[in-house]
C-alpha cells in the first residue's frame, strides 16, 4: 500500500503528459483534415472567419430553440460537406461539451422559478419548466458555437488562422503571442517527456513521496529555465532574421465567387436567425 501511495506522484505527472500528448495528437489531426479537399477547405480563411464568427454571435443571441437548431443543422451539413466525421465531432465537441455544460445547467431546472412540471423521485425537489427551458438553451448554445469553432479550425491551418485575424486588424502583437505559444509549447511538452523518460531510467526501486514531491517540483523549474531561456534565443533569432514586430506568410489569400456567395450566405443565414428567434 505505501509503495502505491508514494507512485501516485510520479503517476499524476506521467498521466498529465499522456493527455497533453493526446492534445498534440489531435492537433496533428486537426492539420491533415486541413488539407484535404472539402468544402471549408477551400473557402477564404477570411470568408470562415468572418462568416462562422456571425453564426456564432447569432447562436448566443437568439431566444427561440429551433433557430438554434437549424444553425446547427447547417453547421452538420457543413461538417459533411468538409469530410469532417461526425463520430469525430461527438468525440472532439459534443460528448465533452455535453458533460461540462451539463454540470453547469443541472442545478437551472431546481432553482428557476415556475410552472413545477415534476418532482424528482426520492428528494421531492420540483422541477420548472423554465429551468428545463434554460438549461436547454444553454446546452444547445454552447454545443453549436463549439461545432462551428471547431469547423473553423478542422478546415484552415492554423498559419491561416493567424493571417485571417491579422487581415482583420487583430493586433500584430496577439497574433505573434498565439502564434508562437501554439509552436512551442509542443517542443516544451517534448522536452517534459525526455526528462521524465531520462530520470526514470536510472531510478533503481521506489522512492518516497516526499522524494516524488522534490523531483516534480525540481523538473518544473528546470523546465521554466529552459521555457525562459527558449525564449530569449527564439526572439533574437527572429531579430537577427529582421523580424520587426509584423510575421509575413508566402500565402497569399485569393477571395473567389463562392467566397461571396458563402459570404451572404453566412450573413442572411445570422440575420434570418437573429430576427426570426427574437
Amino acid at each position: 500500500m505505501q509503495l502505491a501511495r508514494a507512485a501516485n506522484p510520479m503517476n499524476f505527472l506521467e498521466k498529465t503528459l499522456a493527455g497533453f500528448f493526446r492534445l498534440v495528437e489531435h492537433a496533428l489531426d486537426a492539420e491533415d483534415i486541413a488539407k484535404t479537399r472539402g468544402f471549408l477547405q477551400c473557402l477564404d480563411p477570411r470568408i470562415k472567419f468572418v462568416g462562422i464568427a456571425g453564426l456564432v454571435v447569432a447562436t448566443a443571441m437568439v431566444h427561440k430553440l429551433w433557430t438554434i437548431g437549424m444553425i446547427f443543422a447547417v453547421a452538420l451539413a457543413l461538417g459533411a460537406a468538409s469530410r469532417v466525421s461526425p463520430l469525430l465531432l461527438g468525440k472532439r465537441v459534443w460528448v465533452p461539451v455535453l458533460l461540462f455544460t451539463g454540470v453547469i445547467a443541472l442545478p437551472a431546472p431546481f432553482v428557476t422559478p415556475g410552472r413545477v412540471v415534476c418532482h424528482l423521485p426520492g428528494l421531492g425537489w420540483p422541477l420548472t419548466a423554465q429551468g428545463l427551458m434554460s438549461a436547454s438553451y444553454l446546452v444547445a448554445r454552447v454545443e453549436t458555437a463549439a461545432t462551428l469553432t471547431v469547423l473553423l479550425i478542422l478546415s484552415t491551418p492554423w498559419i491561416h488562422v493567424l493571417k485571417a485575424l491579422r487581415v482583420l486588424h487583430v493586433p500584430a502583437l496577439v497574433v505573434v503571442i498565439i502564434g508562437m505559444a501554439y509552436r512551442y509549447i509542443f517542443l516544451l511538452l517534448d522536452n517534459a517527456r525526455d526528462m521524465l523518460e531520462s530520470r526514470r531510467s536510472r531510478m533503481v526501486g521506489e522512492m518516497a513521496g516526499a522524494d516524488y514531491r522534490r523531483l516534480a517540483a525540481a523538473s518544473v523549474g528546470v523546465l521554466l529555465s529552459r521555457t525562459v531561456h527558449l525564449g530569449g534565443e527564439v526572439y533574437s533569432a527572429m531579430l537577427a532574421r529582421g523580424f520587426e514586430g509584423e510575421v509575413y506568410l508566402l500565402d497569399d489569400f485569393r477571395t473567389r465567387a463562392l467566397d461571396w456567395i458563402m459570404l451572404g450566405f453566412f450573413a442572411a443565414l445570422a440575420a434570418a436567425a437573429i430576427y426570426y428567434g427574437k
